[in-house]
């Protein structure tokens, strides 16, 4: 279960034998069922998981309407950043729209790989880079694209989810009702 997590770090940085037993031992085995929440709104992110085999959705509450604002799909690490970081209340939910395997790393255990991997403090940097970037990019859009451009973005960035996920997540995404993604595909299919 470990394979996956070793190539995705070792895509970032290189790994010597005693660094990867290091971070299987770091790292804890996990599976959820479709449903199950990694993270729910209230509570404080005390880990930062790794998506092995599932599927995320990650989304807020707002009075009472549920808005979606990412996924995170095999390969993905996943967390709230920002609860974990400062140890604050998330105001975020993460939940498994899937059955799903994935490890887990806790906040103290991060601080060892970051102590006991050469270049584990340059990995984390270079995921939190990512990380930024994602986010300001997704901010920009949300503020400067027309739903059209969301989804399409949304194709780009998920194409095999189309055929994973209920349709009113994909609106929910993009920021539109359901109604209003079925007009946005025939328009973008006729043109």
């Amino acid at each position: 279960m470990h394979t996956t997590l070793i190539q995705a770090i070792s895509s970032v940085i290189s790994l010597d034998e005693r660094e990867i037993t290091c971070i299987k031992q770091l790292f804890k085995e996990k599976t959820a069922a479709k449903g199950d929440y990694f993270l729910q709104e209230g509570e404080v992110c005390r880990q930062v998981g790794f998506l092995v085999k599932g599927l995320i959705r990650y989304f807020i509450n707002n009075d009472g309407e549920e808005m979606i604002y990412d996924f995170g799909k095999e390969g993905n690490f996943i967390c709230n950043y920002e609860s974990f970081l400062d140890h604050s209340a998330s105001n975020k939910n993460i939940q498994f729209i899937e059955d799903s395997h994935f490890l887990t790393i806790s906040y103290d255990h991060l601080q060892v790989f970051y102590e006991q991997i050469r270049e584990g403090q340059k990995f984390g940097r270079i995921v939190c880079e990512q990380i930024f970037v994602d986010a300001i990019r997704k901010i920009t859009s949300l503020y400067t694209h027309p739903p059209e451009k969301r989804y399409l973005h949304f194709m780009e960035t998920y194409p095999d989810l189309q055929q994973r996920i209920p349709q009113y997540y994909t609106s929910s995404f993009v920021g539109v009702k359901p109604q209003s993604l079925s007009r946005i595909r025939k328009r973008l299919v006729s043109s």
